[in-house]
């Protein structure tokens, strides 16, 4: 159970991070209209926000990792498939398959375990 607190954390750390870039950072404002998702960076950035602040606390309510893992994994395909849309090569998009790839490990694990309790 340890790598899930220690992914639960580095991934929920980072999206917070990332939620509070999507306000402030001009290189974030930036990707954000090239991604043609300027308008909707706030709403994007606070879910992000929320999605980290999700795992962090669901490492102690574990329905609440259950919400945040599966949003931020449905997050980072759909980040993927826009990156795919606006044709970034594979290495602009590796955050985005990383992130997923962590968050789906944290939902399926943390979902075998809420079943085995």
């Amino acid at each position: 159970m340890t790598i899930n607190i220690i992914l639960s954390f580095f991934s929920g750390i980072s999206f917070i991070f990332y939620g509070i870039a999507s306000f402030k950072s001009k290189r974030m404002i930036a990707e954000y209209d090239r991604w043609g998702y300027l308008k909707h960076r706030h709403s994007i950035g606070s879910l992000q926000f929320l999605g980290g602040l999700g795992l962090i606390v669901g490492l102690f309510l574990p329905s609440i990792m259950l919400v945040a893992s599966f949003a931020l994994t449905a997050m980072m395909m759909v980040a993927v498939l826009v990156r795919i849309k606006i044709q970034d090569d594979l290495f602009k998009m590796l955050p985005a398959i990383f992130y997923a790839l962590v968050n789906a490990f944290l939902f399926y694990n943390n979902f075998l375990f809420s079943y085995r309790n």
